[in-house]
């Protein structure tokens, strides 16, 4: 493949489809993960590209690129006020799917804080993704999941039962009440 070709929103447009249409592609994605770490071109991705390339990791399973998942992590840690709310829950969905606690792990604390006020904006299965995957990676976040409570009341009825399953299994795995 000739990635090293490629702006940041073609690699992210090619991970992005390979994983939607459920092709994995192990020497492709390889190839993205080298090519972007050895060129620093991940710094150039916006916030919807880094979204959907860690999406596309988690997607199609493919671990063995801990670098690349480090830099998006990294380049997004400065960023992540510009995300969407399906970026932010999408981005802490793919990094427990694949297990890979974030460098810097401060990502996960600042995602939880740029979250916490903006939950109005976050369908259910947002939400339900997101505390799911704090508990995956058993990474706490009391103001989060204390503004998420608030939340829940009025909305459950928006949960399919997958959702509320995962958000009160999120709550009980991190013992928070």
């Amino acid at each position: 493949p000739r990635i090293n070709e490629f702006w940041s929103q073609g690699i992210a447009n090619t991970v992005w489809a390979f994983a939607k249409a459920g092709h994995a592609s192990p020497d492709l994605f390889d190839e993205v993960g080298k090519v972007c770490v050895e060129s620093s071109r991940i710094k150039d991705f916006k916030p919807q590209e880094l979204s959907n390339t860690v999406w596309a990791y988690a997607t199609l399973k493919h671990k063995s690129s801990p670098a690349l998942l480090n830099e998006i992590a990294s380049a997004s840690l400065p960023r992540i006020h510009q995300f969407k709310s399906q970026g932010l829950a999408n981005m802490v969905w793919a990094y427990a799917t694949l297990n890979h606690h974030p460098t810097p792990t401060a990502l996960l604390d600042k995602i939880a804080k740029v979250a916490a006020p903006r939950l109005d904006e976050f369908t259910s299965q947002g939400i339900a993704n997101t505390v799911w995957a704090y508990a995956t990676l058993k990474h706490p976040s009391q103001s989060l999941f204390s503004n998420i409570a608030n939340v829940w009341t009025p909305r459950v009825h928006q949960f399919n039962s997958q959702g509320i399953s995962n958000t009160v299994w999120a709550y009980a795995t991190l013992k928070h009440h």
